[in-house]
């Protein structure tokens, strides 16, 4: 009789424990419903209002994310056909600068000098060396507007940097110009 004592109790503490538990629930939930019947069903409405503007935020967000992955490849793709567009291989880049930059001087009407050369690392990409150009340009002004013109409309790529008028006479203007380009390493 001792088995069926000891499994019986057992099997009464287990029930207790499990409608201890219950009750607990039950007061549990009775008191949340409680506190959510004394709220204002304006201030229901708002949080719901609230919950669905930023419900389709989040989903706008989703969809910004999943269109960008999606034009990864593309975006790399465009990128490293600009990197090897737009940047001279450096064997060949300061022969190339240096006619680039005298055939714009030449059609614009204007004589080149004291053209120079200095090249910095650049820290973030091993790949490519920033080359500091500085030269002189001597014209009248509207030969130097086109020569201006003629930087941005060159298939190389110039900064123009800084500008600094030299000498003026008779017409005549002396500018020093600053200028940054980059190479391919």
């Amino acid at each position: 009789m001792s088995a069926k004592n000891s499994s019986w109790r057992t099997t009464k503490l287990l029930t207790t424990i499990a409608l201890s538990v219950l009750l607990l629930l039950d007061a549990s939930l009775g008191i949340f419903l409680w506190r959510s019947s004394r709220e204002d069903p304006s201030d229901l409405d708002a949080q719901l209002l609230q919950l669905v503007a930023q419900s389709k935020l989040r989903t706008s967000e989703v969809r910004k994310g999943t269109a960008i992955r999606a034009s990864l490849p593309q975006v790399s793709q465009d990128c490293a056909k600009f990197y090897g567009d737009t940047f001279l291989d450096k064997s060949n880049g300061y022969s190339a600068i240096v006619a680039d930059l005298s055939a714009i001087a030449d059609k614009a009407g204007l004589r080149t000098s004291d053209t120079s050369f200095k090249e910095n690392e650049v820290k973030e990409d091993h790949t490519l060396t920033q080359v500091a150009i500085s030269t002189s340009v001597e014209g009248n002004y509207s030969s130097v507007i086109k020569f201006i013109n003629g930087l941005e409309q060159s298939k190389n790529f110039y900064l123009l940097n800084d500008l600094h008028l030299a000498t003026a006479s008779g017409g005549m203007i002396k500018l020093q110009l600053d200028l940054r380009t980059y190479f391919r390493t």
